[in-house]
């Protein structure tokens, strides 16, 4: 087995664990949203907007991490600081508010 498939096969091996992050797709998001598995990702960027007002979305993703779901905000302040907040998708408890390097 080459070194490349053999470093593939281990990061899907660790994906497959929760061990690492794994951004989902839109097909994902879309069917653990319609199943009530995850809240809304709008409800969730209001809650982090309303925390900076004038802030500006950049990005957004949900991820499957640790065995749960997260969402994460990437927000552009009015000053030009980035700052990321992180939201557990099911509960929309704030899990990480920091400033993004």
């Amino acid at each position: 087995m080459s070194v490349l498939r053999a470093a593939g096969w281990m990061l899907s091996m660790l994906a497959s664990t929760g061990l690492v992050a794994r951004d989902l797709n839109q097909d994902e998001a879309l069917r653990l949203r319609q199943s009530g598995a995850i809240l809304p990702l709008e409800s969730l960027l209001d809650k982090a907007l309303a925390g900076y007002p004038g802030g500006v979305l950049l990005e957004a993703e949900l991820e499957q991490e640790h065995g749960g779901y997260r969402y994460e905000f990437e927000i552009l302040l009015p000053d030009g600081r980035v700052r990321e907040l992180e939201f557990n998708a099911v509960t929309g408890d704030l899990l990480e508010d920091k400033d993004d390097d």
